[in-house]
């Protein structure tokens, strides 16, 4: 079996089922469903703080998708809070970007989505914008509560993402904060808004992100291509 192990990161928080009520670390079934839709074994990684964890994580995994979730911690870009900026889990940043600078040390591949996106920017110390209807003057991007938007993405042509996807793709997404700068990577897909939906690392080494949900459509095309770089890891 060649299915590569691919870490999923989790949320930590306060949830209910069967006769519980407690914290507990959980992803929504869509994230690993995707994964093994595509030919991937999904692991998930709760939020550890102990030194070198990281770094003893990427070294059994083939490939790390940073999921979506809380607001990052404004702090972590040298910003203040937007009144609109909440929830922000300090546990969980730091174990994301300690997964961040490991992969990066071990050429893993990496897909950031939503949350991840911005934090993959953080990480590369970019900023973001904190309330992006301030910027677009609409909600389609997040409509509340969990319904997910709907909106139409233009890819950029002769990208990686767009071989995955194609030149436009409708997406599901459910997000109020979006990327502003992004060193190191180069902008990939936009929203007919201007919204940044998508950015890409260049050279050999799949690290990619999306500011939508592909999770929740099962969209094979930009999963298979994160499996098979994880493959392709997973076999040097």
């Amino acid at each position: 079996m060649d299915a590569p192990l691919v870490g999923l990161t989790t949320y930590r928080q306060r949830a209910a089922w069967g006769v519980w009520d407690t914290r507990a670390d959980l992803l929504p079934t869509e994230y690993a469903a995707a994964v093994e839709a595509a030919g991937g074994v999904p692991l998930l990684l709760p939020p550890v703080a102990a030194a070198g964890a990281a770094e003893r994580v990427v070294t059994r995994i083939d490939a790390l998708v940073i999921s979506g979730g809380a607001d990052v911690d404004p702090g972590q870009y040298g910003a203040e809070p937007h009144e609109r900026t909440a929830g922000w889990q300090p546990d969980r940043d730091a174990w994301e970007l300690a997964l961040l600078t490991a992969a990066d040390a071990a050429g893993l591949p990496v897909l950031g989505i939503c949350r991840g996106m911005q934090l993959m920017a953080v990480h590369a110390g970019g900023t973001l914008d904190q309330h992006t209807p301030d910027l677009v003057g609409h909600e389609t991007h997040s409509p509340g509560g969990d319904v997910y938007g709907s909106i139409d993405v233009a890819t950029e042509p002769g990208s990686r993402l767009a071989t995955l996807v194609g030149p436009q793709v409708e997406v599901g997404c459910h997000h109020h904060q979006s990327v502003a700068t992004h060193p190191g990577f180069t902008a990939v897909a936009r929203a007919a808004d201007g919204t940044l939906e998508a950015m890409e690392a260049a050279g050999d080494r799949f690290r990619m992100a999306v500011q939508w949900h592909p999770e929740t459509r099962v969209e094979i095309g930009l999963m298979a291509g994160l499996v098979a770089a994880a493959r392709a890891h997973a076999a040097r």
